[in-house]
């Protein structure tokens, strides 16, 4: 997804924005690295609508309302606006500085925005990907339950973070009881594993899990042959 690129651009498959269009849609292949947004939409669809949308219409709907859409296409808008100064200094440059913006702006976007520890001391930063994947585990370990997904975003100006989850939970046990236990297992692994300060976890249950049989006279537990 080289930036102003005036080849032509992937189509997006069926889903947040519709059908491909084009007579060339069907055979034309994602881009290689092309990301999912965690609202569904592909990274190149939503910056391919923020450059053709016309000043009259405004962006695109979808993206006025979604954090995640606004977010990658300001910072996209920033690395093109950086992206065009050099590209006038060194014009024989182009298309080796296109692929070194983006191969930076698809790591960025794979690893998430980066956390800052609890550390006064030294600047410490994790990705909120590997953040969120050690935070789905430690809820996991609640019996009952399967973290479905996790986001974490800095809240305020200094390290304190905020985690939203969803979880997917079975109804064998009052349900506020065991999401106050995946709240403190979250909050117990992001302060001893990971660090981080974690102010507040949001916990949505958007599933119910069948819980597993209770385990009657005779019947094996495990281990054996």
């Amino acid at each position: 997804m080289a930036l102003d690129d005036p080849h032509a651009r992937p189509s997006e498959p069926p889903g947040a924005d519709g059908p491909p269009t084009g007579p060339a849609a069907a055979d034309v292949p994602l881009f290689a690295g092309d990301e999912v947004l965690p609202c569904g939409r592909l990274l190149s669809r939503v910056w391919e609508q923020a450059q053709d949308a016309a000043p009259a219409a405004g962006p695109h709907p979808h993206t006025v309302s979604c954090p995640y859409c606004r977010e990658a296409v300001e910072g996209l808008a920033t690395v093109n606006a950086a992206a065009q100064a050099l590209r006038a200094e060194d014009p024989p440059g182009l298309q080796a500085l296109a692929d070194r913006v983006m191969n930076v702006v698809r790591a960025e976007i794979r690893l998430g925005r980066l956390l800052p520890l609890a550390d006064p001391d030294r600047d410490l930063r994790i990705a909120e990907s590997a953040a969120a994947k050690v935070l789905r585990q430690a809820a996991d370990t609640v019996p009952g339950v399967r973290a479905s997904t996790c986001r974490l975003v800095p809240a305020g100006e200094g390290t304190d973070v905020r985690v939203t989850m969803a979880l997917a939970a079975a109804l064998d046990r009052p349900l506020p009881d065991r999401v106050d236990q995946v709240r403190r297992s979250v909050l117990h692994s992001a302060g001893q594993d990971l660090g981080l300060a974690v102010t507040a976890v949001d916990i949505t249950v958007g599933d119910v899990l069948e819980p597993w049989p209770p385990l009657g006279p005779g019947r094996p537990t495990g281990g054996g042959t």
